[in-house]
């Protein structure tokens, strides 16, 4: 499987799962929420009003209501891949480091003055990932998969998405927008997610088959 933003997941068979974005579903609603929330002053719990509690228990159940879909969908998917598959080969993912904030990037003409980081752009790609519950998904899958006697395994990521499964050409290249992918070497063209899904069982399998050996 292949893990991602677009689609939750996609297989090596080429299914693929979509991303429900719940929270970004219910963003407007907390967002007035929230804004309500920040009409009262900070103090402790024995010391807000009424209404200032009604504000504070309001965030508190559309977060609550976030959480307990993400659980559900990935327990339904994590579930739907066990009943299906008795290996399950996905990319070892190091999220905290992929949610790292940009480090500044002071401007070498202009001292106490820094230039553009893509620190917007990333906050956005760090608040999806949040929002995907890749951590959560994987938990929950390799607690299924140990009791229903299946099999997962985690494969290096590295250019999962970037080789060729035909002829196994790697480059940066071979992936000229977020799903395609195009070899540069031998034309194969396929959905970038689905190539990724492929070259994570290959290397899954290959993994398992040497420590079986």
């Amino acid at each position: 499987i292949d893990l991602g933003i677009a689609s939750f997941l996609t297989d090596s068979n080429g299914t693929h799962i979509p991303n429900p974005r719940h929270a970004r579903k219910a963003a407007a609603r907390l967002e007035a929420a929230q804004r309500s929330l920040s009409r009262f002053p900070r103090c402790k719990a024995k010391d807000r009003t009424r209404n200032h509690q009604r504000a504070v228990e309001k965030v508190a159940a559309l977060h609550g209501k976030v959480r307990r879909r993400r659980l559900d969908h990935a327990h339904k998917t994590a579930l739907t891949l066990v009943r299906a598959h008795d290996f399950i080969a996905h990319e070892d993912l190091k999220i905290r480091n992929m949610s790292k904030a940009p480090a500044p990037k002071p401007d070498p003409t202009t001292p106490g003055v820094f230039l553009p980081n893509g620190a917007a752009a990333k906050a956005g790609l760090n608040r999806s990932i949040a929002d995907a519950g890749w951590g959560v998904f994987l938990t929950i899958l390799n607690a299924k998969a140990e009791s229903a006697g299946r099999e997962v395994m985690a494969v290096d990521p590295r250019n999962t998405s970037r080789t060729c499964p035909q002829c196994g050409h790697t480059a940066k290249e071979n992936r000229p927008t977020q799903e395609k992918f195009h070899c540069v070497a031998c034309g194969h063209q396929a959905h970038a997610d689905e190539v990724g899904a492929l070259n994570v069982l290959r290397a899954g399998l290959v993994r398992r088959n040497a420590h079986t050996a």
